[in-house]
Formats: structure tokens, sequence, C-alpha cells
């Protein structure tokens, strides 16, 4: 029998802070700080709620909040990690520019999130 697949995370995870910033002729930038909490099963995102984010259009941020959700969803179920997931995210701080800020900058924060996470467990990069 196989054992199943180590639980993600497996305590609390503080304070990862992400800056993504790129600056070329397709810039980017994307800064965001999230904690991994355990969960009884599957990946939940949810904003602080105290969060806010200076930026605009504001109706821009929703959009960019959910990429960088779906860019930590997506890097910790990459089956090279082979972890379970049993995560609840909350984000605490994020920050846009009107100069690169767009939904692929904040996916690619997420993933650069969730790596740093998975780091600091002790799993390490495929």
């Amino acid at each position: 029998m196989t054992p199943a697949p180590p639980r993600f995370p497996p305590y609390p995870i503080r304070g990862v802070h992400v800056l993504h910033q790129k600056l070329n002729c397709a810039p980017h930038f994307a800064e965001i700080e999230v904690d991994f909490e355990p969960a009884v099963e599957g990946f939940a995102f949810e904003t602080a709620q105290d969060l806010t984010v200076e930026y605009e259009p504001a109706e821009d941020i929703p959009r960019f909040l959910a990429a960088a959700a779906a860019g930590i969803e997506e890097q910790l179920s990459s089956p090279e990690y082979g972890v379970t997931i049993a995560t609840r995210v909350v984000l605490r701080r994020a920050r846009a520019d009107t100069f690169g800020s767009h939904e692929p900058a904040f996916n690619i924060a997420g993933r650069l999130a969730a790596r740093k996470a998975l780091e600091r467990t002790g799993r390490p990069r495929p």
C-alpha cells in the first residue's frame, strides 16, 4: 500500500511575502503577503478584513486577487510537489502599481508565494 501524500501545509506558515517586479517592455508588478493555514480539505482563499489596495481603477483589484489565488492553487496542485492540498490562504497585504500590474503579474506572484511556503516545509523545488 502506498502511503498518502503529505497534507499541505502541515502547520501554519505566516507572512509569506512576494514582490514580483519585472521592468522591461512588458512590465510586471505585484506584491502580496499571505498566510497558509491547515484546513480540513481542499483550497480556500480569502482576504483579510482590513485589506485595502490603493489602485485605480478599483474594479481591477478583484481580478488581480483572483489571479493570485489561482496562481497559488495551480502551484500547489502541481504533481511535482506530491502534496494533498488542505489549505486556507489568507491574503494579508497586496500592492498594485499603475505601471505593470495586471492579472498575469499577480498569478506569478501567487505561484511564487506557494513555492516559498512549500520550501519552508522542506519540500524542494522540482
